[in-house]
């Protein structure tokens, strides 16, 4: 069997797993990736013709080390394709196409997660001030958008999903689907449900925030107009609506020191997941030093 049948049937039980789309495209990368470079080295593309020396070759080469544009890949990069490729190995393994699974010996790397990527109060309160000063319909949506994602930590794809009818103004709360389609709560200030209200205004159902003519925004759509606001603001470094989520996080963590409500605010399964906030917050240990 061809490495690139397997990948297809391997594609396909993921997608029976209930895993997303952009998990499934992940795999699919990074063994295309692992299927590029066999053709490159004159590799068999038999499934079975691929052991353990073969997967530790290609996970040495420099096309799996290096970036399209020549420069190393992080760490934690390198430890994804890791992943992906122990993963796709176990399952053909265990589908019975390999006698022996050449994925086993693959472990990660020790890495160390680096500090998340959020904007200072003063950034924020720079962003906040310049969506405040938009007249256009997409910039008072914007306005809205963005003030909601850093007043709720929302995911952009969850934001984008967003109904009207999702939005509780009285009890402020709104429904999101997040990841695994689960369906969850979040709080809003009285702030950010006064806002929504005004937003909303008369409409009953639809997209919460939708283009000019009535359209759904995508996740790319949000990501590009946040950049263009970012750069009216007049603040240097890159940000990605993921990044209102991190801010988001952060302050709520400054205020609290609390990291399992910031868990529940952030809706992570496991508190693991969340520590990173704490970890950041160098400050108080050089206080509590004295």
């Amino acid at each position: 069997m061809r490495l690139t049948d397997a990948l297809d049937r391997f594609l396909v039980q993921l997608d029976a797993d209930g895993r997303s789309i952009h998990t499934r495209r992940q795999y699919e990368r990074h063994v295309g990736l692992l299927d590029h470079w066999l053709d490159s080295t004159d590799h068999a593309h038999s499934i079975e013709r691929v052991n353990h020396e073969t997967v530790a070759a290609f996970l040495s080469s420099p096309m799996a080390r290096n970036r399209p544009d020549g420069k190393p890949k992080k760490a934690t990069a390198m430890n994804s394709l890791r992943t992906s490729v122990r993963t796709f190995f176990r399952f053909a393994h265990a589908a019975g196409y390999v006698a022996q699974d050449p994925g086993r010996l693959i472990k990660r790397a020790i890495t160390s997660p680096g500090p998340p990527r959020s904007l200072s109060v003063d950034e924020q309160d720079r962003l906040t001030d310049i969506l405040a000063k938009g007249e256009s319909f997409e910039d008072r949506r914007d306005a809205v958008l963005f003030g909601f994602m850093l007043r709720s930590g929302a995911r952009v794809g969850s934001t984008v999903a967003l109904n009207v009818e999702d939005v509780d103004i009285h009890a402020q709360e709104v429904r999101i689907h997040a990841k695994g389609d689960r369906v969850e709560k979040i709080y809003l200030s009285a702030e950010t449900a006064e806002q929504l209200r005004t937003w909303i205004g008369e409409r009953p159902d639809g997209p919460l925030f939708a283009t000019r003519h009535g359209g759904r925004l995508t996740t790319r759509q949000v990501a590009r107009r946040l950049g263009q606001w970012v750069e009216i603001a007049g603040i240097k470094r890159a940000a990605s609506p993921h990044s209102l989520r991190h801010s988001f996080a952060m302050h709520l963590y400054a205020r609290t020191h609390d990291v399992l409500l910031v868990k529940e605010a952030l809706r992570h399964r496991s508190v693991a997941s969340t520590l990173v906030y704490a970890r950041v917050d160098g400050e108080r240990l050089r206080s509590a030093l004295g």
